[in-house]
């Protein structure tokens, strides 16, 4: 788990801040925001992910809007389309596809995510992106537990009081069913699965599929947090959720409104990774002050700068996050990932690695339970 040491706080030993773009925007429409805000044209939607590797982001969190409707789009070969000229545009930026396929609802609607069968579809799209985000445990995703309706969707298509009720019930469906096979796919097609879970039980599932061998390869991710049956704001919620990732893993913390700006600071001084853009947040630190995804990405980088903490090249990141890489055995992803080895019977007490990888012999312990000299 993530420790830290005397100098873990120093600039030179923190690794580069990986900022995830997100600018799309799936729960707005473009009447949401002044012309341009929320891309819609097919056009724009290149632009925003140029505007973004420019302002410092490597990972572009991706959903594909249908330039005739102003809506997220259900058609997939669009998806694969969209992805091809990103590739294009943004060769070097990791593309990362939102596995959620959550739609805003409409009045009278409950907030749904795709069923697992559109989810899963995800896995086949040609050229294929990097990552898919591949949520883990279902719960409830009550975004406007947290937030005033006129702080959060004052202004926005969103401030009515169905489709508010919509969102207030809205539960993101993830089961095993989901996330072991979901996990799966992405391995089979050459797509790492970009965990995105919405508190320490989430992470607590990821780490029981290692183990159990359904999943070899390295562990990065997300935490979704910012609203009701999801993390909340509680520092020393977020502070559990540092200490619990594992060394050998990279994770990103991502909020809902004006909570992601003293959260990505927080997690900027910690040594984490952030994301930005208006698929989160519309709202700079005032209320009802709009900012852009590129405004959002200059205040993080900014805010790194601020304390001497480099900003990751596409390069860093990619090694950073092992893009391609998968692991032979469950024994090499623990290793890798920094975690204990699965415990073998009839060993007792905490179990820990030697420097060669291999368990420490059994110690027989005094009385006091100090081992015998």
């Amino acid at each position: 788990m993530a420790y830290f040491t005397d100098d873990s706080l120093l600039p030179e030993n923190m690794a580069p801040l990986m900022i995830t773009a997100a600018p799309y925007g799936p729960m707005w429409i473009p009447q949401d925001g002044p012309p341009g805000y929320v891309p819609l044209t097919w056009d724009e939607q290149v632009q925003a992910a140029v505007d973004c590797y420019n302002a410092g982001a490597t990972l572009l969190h991706i959903h594909v809007r249908d330039p005739k409707t102003g809506k997220i789009s259900k058609d997939f070969k669009e998806y694969g389309e969209q992805i091809a000229r990103l590739r294009e545009a943004v060769p070097k930026m990791i593309l990362q596809i939102g596995g959620s396929i959550s739609f805003a609802p409409e009045p009278g609607e409950i907030g749904k995510f795709g069923s697992y069968e559109q989810r899963h579809k995800l896995t086949q799209i040609d050229p294929k992106p990097d990552q898919i985000t591949v949520s883990c445990g279902t719960t409830l995703y009550d975004l406007t537990a947290l937030h005033t309706v006129e702080d959060a969707f004052g202004g926005t298509h969103l401030n009515n009081p169905e489709i508010l009720h919509g969102i207030a019930n809205m539960v993101a469906d993830a089961t095993p069913d989901f996330y072991i096979e979901e996990t799966k796919l992405c391995v089979e097609h050459g797509i790492q699965p970009y965990f995105a879970l919405p508190h320490v039980h989430g992470l607590e599932l990821v780490e029981r599929m290692i183990r159990r061998g359904h999943y070899k390869g390295p562990m990065n991710g997300f935490f979704s947090t910012g609203g009701g049956g999801i993390l909340g704001a509680n520092p020393f919620d977020l502070m559990e959720l540092v200490r619990r990732t594992p060394h050998g893993s990279f994770f990103t913390y991502q909020t809902t409104f004006r909570l992601t700006h003293p959260i990505s600071m927080m997690m900027i001084a910690l040594g984490q990774h952030t994301r930005a853009g208006i698929e989160d947040n519309l709202w700079d630190t005032k209320k009802g002050v709009r900012m852009t995804t590129v405004q959002m990405i200059e205040r993080h980088v900014r805010m790194a700068h601020e304390i001497g903490r480099d900003i990751a090249t596409p390069e860093q990141a990619r090694q950073m996050l092992k893009i391609g890489e998968t692991y032979k055995t469950t024994e090499e992803t623990l290793a890798k990932l920094g975690l204990p080895p699965n415990r073998e019977s009839g060993q007792q007490g905490f179990l820990v690695l030697k420097t060669d990888g291999r368990l420490r012999e059994p110690v027989v312990a005094g009385s006091d339970g100090h081992m015998l000299v």
